[in-house]
């Protein structure tokens, strides 16, 4: 199937890590024929090595340095994007991270913490397609996917400002989308279960003695016994979800949270 992402530039956004969804997205976008990839990670030399394997791919890449949390160093950052490619007609939003453990109690957790993950995985998101929605406008063509997670809907992790930082960015995609859609511009949500990613989906607690093969193997088998499908995701799953959601295969859809979880989300 042909994803029509030819003549058009995109911005990866968190793709420094190079077993992550960033990047596994950006080499997607190369491979289905897209003109230009720009990838961004607060890690310079991990957005380099990934632009790096995209332009091995052909496509013309680079990779740029930004703390998302920092809304003058993300202007300036796209503003380079645009410099280099002329235009922005896709933004991938997967820069976020988990700031905290599952499980502790709320009279225990760290109010600093809190502040620290929702400006990372709310603001952060918000400044990069503040910065990149003027272009998007002035074109008159848009698409963003947000990267969200499965979490918004398992409560026996218990109360985490993770959980909730990604259920704003739920709301987030839906209400841009909304006011967004006159502008020509689409906005989805692709909402990930675990993956073997740097976030991961880990059997040993912190601070537990080294499982046994035969205890491991017990753990992993209840931890899986979550998932219909078998199994947890891996980068290329998460991938092929937000390209069909960044193509024009996918042009009557919008504000709609995607969720790519084995079935551990229904």
């Amino acid at each position: 199937m042909d994803l029509r992402f030819q003549g058009k530039a995109a911005l990866v956004t968190g793709a420094g890590s190079q077993v992550g969804f960033g990047k596994e997205i950006a080499l997607l976008l190369a491979q289905e024929g897209i003109d230009a990839v720009a990838v961004t990670d607060v890690d310079l030399e991990g957005a380099e090595r990934t632009a790096a394997a995209v332009r091995e791919t052909g496509c013309p890449s680079i990779g740029l340095q930004a703390d998302i949390t920092d809304n003058a160093a993300v202007k300036a950052m796209v503003a380079k994007v645009i410099e280099e490619y002329g235009r922005i007609d896709i933004l991938c939003n997967v820069a976020g991270g988990i700031l905290h453990k599952d499980g502790v109690p709320l009279d225990q957790q760290d109010p600093v913490v809190w502040d620290r993950q929702f400006k990372l995985n709310v603001a952060g998101t918000m400044n990069v397609t503040q910065a990149v929605l003027p272009a998007m406008r002035a074109q008159k063509y848009g698409v963003i996917v947000n990267i969200g997670s499965g979490s918004t809907h398992q409560y026996a992790m218990g109360v985490g400002a993770y959980a909730m930082s990604k259920y704003a960015l739920d709301l987030f995609t839906k209400q841009l989308a909304s006011v967004e859609g006159p502008n020509g511009i689409r906005v989805n949500c692709v909402a990930p279960g675990p993956a073997a990613t740097n976030f991961g989906a880990g059997i040993l607690h912190e601070g537990e003695p080294e499982l046994s093969p035969e205890e491991a193997e017990a753990r992993r088998k209840v931890f899986l016994g979550n998932f219909p499908l078998g199994r947890i995701g891996t980068a290329e799953d998460i991938a092929n979800a937000t390209l069909f959601l960044a193509s024009d295969v996918s042009g009557y859809a919008t504000g709609q949270v995607f969720h790519v979880s084995g079935g551990s989300v229904m």
